[in-house]
């Protein structure tokens, strides 16, 4: 089995969210199917086919972030010593030389990518691009409307 990177801040939050699962949202769901059991015939009992089918979702997810978890490799950007190289969990800031445009993104794991949060996947395009440069390079990343070229200003380990 291979390990997933993800950061440390990212793990937290899956566990924070099998916790939730497991304590909170699983008892609710029980005791909503006990409820719609007792209501009677369960051949036509929505509430009984709801409370079943968000148990089924919620147990799915349970196994997928134990499974997440159990094969990840938490890497804290805080204890990277990297040169001032960009990788994984590295927090960087380019300039999109076309445009002047400056962007800060932290390559992060999959399931931690979110651009609204200016997080992107190791697995990107601009993430794979930059992995490996250093502040002053010029980066030429893929993009659906052609090449964009960005400068890298800065790599922090944060």
């Amino acid at each position: 089995m291979s390990t997933v990177p993800i950061t440390k801040f990212g793990a937290q939050l899956l566990k924070e969210e099998l916790h939730r699962l497991k304590t909170k949202e699983r008892p609710s769901i029980i005791n909503a199917i006990s409820e719609a059991r007792a209501q009677g015939d369960l051949s036509e009992n929505a509430e009984y086919d709801a409370a079943k089918e968000r148990q089924s979702f919620i147990e799915g997810r349970i196994s997928d972030l134990e499974g997440k978890l159990g094969s990840s490799q938490i890497i804290d950007p805080l204890m990277l010593e990297a040169d001032g190289r960009i990788v994984f969990g590295s927090t960087v800031y380019l300039e999109d030389l076309e445009t002047g445009d400056k962007v800060t993104y932290q390559i992060v794991g999959t399931d931690e990518a979110d651009l609204k949060q200016l997080k992107v996947s190791v697995t990107s395009p601009i993430a794979r691009a930059l992995i490996g440069k250093i502040a002053g390079d010029v980066v030429g990343v893929q993009a659906p409307a052609g090449v964009r070229e960005y400068e890298v200003l800065e790599v922090r380990y944060i």
